[in-house]
Formats: structure tokens, sequence, C-alpha cells
């Protein structure tokens, strides 16, 4: 385990012991059915895996409602989703429509103005057929002055969401990141409820991407949402599987040691919930991975650290 690790590890226990791998709801003795963890300081819990939308863009109707009825029945309540995900909102709307009221809906924006942002959040609405969203996040912030100081610009759609969340159609604001230059910026500049960021293990042994971040959102009390759980490395030229999994544009863990291995260390951090890759094999996967979880142990850490040697990867880039 790495000397970052085990000092980020040492002093959030020491302040919250809890927060290191959060507590698990009451319903973790049914093992075919997800554990949950609170939403941060929230009283909303989320389960352990969340939804991401792109799972369904693409896929005829039907089998959309039945890939979402099929996981909430397995606990999942967590679904996230934005614009520039194809059709996600357009197949994600109805099929989650029957279980909208026990569900916890994240929707996100790339715009920058309320101007632009207006009407691409009542597109939203109206597709995912809901009257509010009870995360609404900055989407893809990467350059502090492009995205983080222009959101909250005079006319920047911060003010847009602010005024929404006012009147009732956003419950919590957050934002989502790539960079941890602009999650710092964002998480310095306003009290957001939530962080979603890449939670990699060889982004983390490799390229010490992630615990700064997890550390000071834990700190200004936001909810830590992961990313990239599955996540190998860059695709090598030519590689085959990438036929295979078209919505990954990243190579992913898809080996089942590796995969249970890779999402045990993210789910063994100080995070509510990990979306995984978007494919829905991997998402399956992922899904009964969490189910039989148990924190990751230095024997686990040790095959990930070899693991990732020689991986090129996605963070930072």
């Amino acid at each position: 385990m790495d000397t970052t690790r085990r000092q980020f590890l040492k002093s959030s226990a020491l302040g919250a012991a809890a927060a290191v791998v959060p507590p698990i709801s009451a319903k973790a003795a049914n093992p075919s059915v997800l554990s949950k963890r609170q939403f941060g300081t929230k009283p909303e819990e989320l389960s352990v895996i969340g939804f991401g939308g792109i799972v369904v863009s693409g896929s005829e109707q039907d089998h959309a409602n039945r890939v979402v009825a099929e996981f909430v029945e397995k606990g999942v309540n967590y679904f996230d989703v934005a614009p520039s995900y194809g059709d996600a909102e357009v197949k994600l709307g109805p099929a989650l429509e029957p279980y909208r009221k026990h569900s916890f809906l994240a929707c996100k924006t790339t715009k920058r103005t309320a101007v632009e942002a207006m009407e691409e959040f009542e597109r939203s609405l109206q597709r995912l057929r809901t009257d509010h969203f009870d995360l609404y996040q900055l989407h893809a912030i990467t350059d502090v002055e492009k995205d983080v100081d222009a959101a909250f610009a005079k006319g920047g759609v911060m003010e847009l969401l602010l005024e929404e969340q006012k009147q009732g159609r956003i419950k919590y604001l957050g934002f989502s990141a790539h960079s941890v230059a602009a999650a710092l910026a964002a998480l310095n500049r306003f009290p957001f409820d939530s962080v979603l960021f890449p939670v990699n293990f060889a982004a983390w042994m490799d390229g010490d991407f992630g615990p700064q971040i997890l550390k000071l959102a834990y700190e200004r009390g936001a909810a830590r949402l992961a990313l990239k759980a599955m996540a190998r490395g860059r695709w090598k030229e030519g590689d085959p599987q990438r036929g295979q999994f078209k919505k990954c544009w990243y190579e992913p863990l898809s080996v089942p040691r590796e995969a249970d291995l890779g999402l045990r260390f993210t789910l063994s951090q100080p995070v509510t919930s990990a979306i995984p890759p978007g494919d829905e094999s991997l998402f399956r996967l992922a899904v009964d991975l969490a189910m039989k979880f148990r924190p990751i142990d230095d024997k686990g850490e040790a095959e990930l650290a070899a693991l990732a040697k020689g991986v090129r990867l996605i963070f930072p880039a």
C-alpha cells in the first residue's frame, strides 16, 4: 500500500472511522441484493453500484425496460445519465418511470452558460419523465478557467442551477471531473454536495491520481462517487477487444478476478458508490461482484500493484 493512501486512510479514520468504508445499510444480509451506503452527510442511501444510463443507450425500449427492472430488483437505486450519452435519456426515462419515486436520479450538463443550459435542462426533465433531479452536476470539468470559472461567472450555468435548486427541481448539486486541478478548484469554490471522480487502482497507485480529491471532498462534506473502478488503461493499438467493448474508450478489466480486485479497491475507499463501464456485460459483472464485496487486503493490493505496472494510465492524461 503506497504512503499517500496509508496517510489518507489513517487521517480519515481518525476523524470518522466509518467514512473509510461507509457503513452498509440493514439489507446487507440478503446476498442477492446490493448493499447501500449513505450519500455523504445526506440522509439518502445509494446502492454501491450505480447504473450509468449509457448501459441502455442504443437499446430497444423493451430491452431497456427489462434491464432497468432487473437491476432495480437487485437493489440498484442510483441512476446517472447525461444528454451527451447518445439516446440514454430517451431510453432510461420510460424504463425508470415505474421506479422513479424510490430512485436517486442524477443528470449532468456540459453547458457553461445559463442560457445554453436552460433548454438542455428542460429537455432532460422531459425525456427522463421526472419533475426534478436528485442530483444535477457540472459535467466533465477539466479546465479551471474554461469550466470552473466560466460556470461561476455572471450569466454562468451556476446561476441557473442555484435558481432551479430554489424552485425544487434540483435537490443536490455536484460535479464530475477527470482533472485534479479542476476538481480541487471546484471544491474550494463552492459547497458542492458530491464529487464524481475516477478512483482507479492504476491511476491511484502509479499516478497519485485520486487520493487528494477524496481527501478534500471528505473534508468539505461532499459525497464521493467513483468512476473507472474497472478500467485497466488506455487501449493498445489493434486490441481485438476494442470491438467487443464499443462503449469503453479505455481497456476495461473484463477478467472476473481482475475486475473483482479493481472494484474492491475502489469500494474500499471512502466512496458511496461506483459506476461501472457502460457495457451491459461489464455492468452485470460489477453488480455480481459487488454483492460479494469484501474490503481489499494486502494480497489483493499486491496483485493490483503488479497489474498496474506497464499500464498506459488513463489518468492523469
